[in-house]
């Protein structure tokens, strides 16, 4: 035992035992394939934000048509994601872990989220349609109104799946089992 390597359990406060490096990539599995797909979502954001906010005729090289279908996308994919959470894992998660509770911040930052979602989704489609003109002011002020909670959200979600936290409600046998 003297040669076994550990990963540090930050947060733990001394009180759990250190984690070996197959326990810590047990317990921090779900944190990094929710960063992953939370990076794609921030990618696709910084990009369409960026497109809104840059000068010139075509900005970051996307006609306003490719503007208008990441949005779409974006809205789609999000939406979808949440989706998933909600029936899926949180569920599952929620049965030891009080943070994935309905009544609680990160459902709470869902709907935030998902209103600011329909609204620029409406927009998009709108423009999509032709019956309003593309606006990137207009798309970047939408996005305005509910980037604070979703980039917070996309960061808290993944800081609550990390292993300090994960080993203090399941078992490395546990997290193994979990349908994700």
């Amino acid at each position: 035992m003297g040669n076994k390597k550990t990963a540090p359990c930050e947060g733990s406060g001394g009180s759990l035992p250190p984690l070996s490096p197959t326990e810590f990539r047990a317990y921090n599995r779900l944190s990094e394939q929710m960063d992953a797909f939370h990076n794609h979502f921030r990618m696709t954001w910084n990009q369409l934000y960026d497109a809104c906010t840059s000068t010139g005729k075509r900005p970051s090289g996307l006609s306003a048509r490719q503007m208008i279908m990441m949005g779409l996308q974006f809205c789609s994919q999000l939406d979808f994601h949440h989706s998933i959470e909600e029936q899926h894992i949180f569920p599952v998660l929620a049965k030891k872990m009080p943070e994935f509770r309905k009544e609680l911040e990160l459902l709470t930052q869902h709907k935030q989220i998902h209103a600011g979602l329909e609204k620029l989704e409406a927009y998009l489609e709108k423009c999509r349609s032709g019956e309003e003109d593309m606006r990137r002011e207009e798309i970047k002020r939408l996005m305005d109104e509910f980037g604070k909670v979703l980039w917070q959200h996309l960061d808290q979600e993944v800081e609550t799946l990390k292993a300090d936290n994960m080993r203090q409600h399941w078992s490395v046998e546990e997290m193994r089992r979990l349908p994700m």
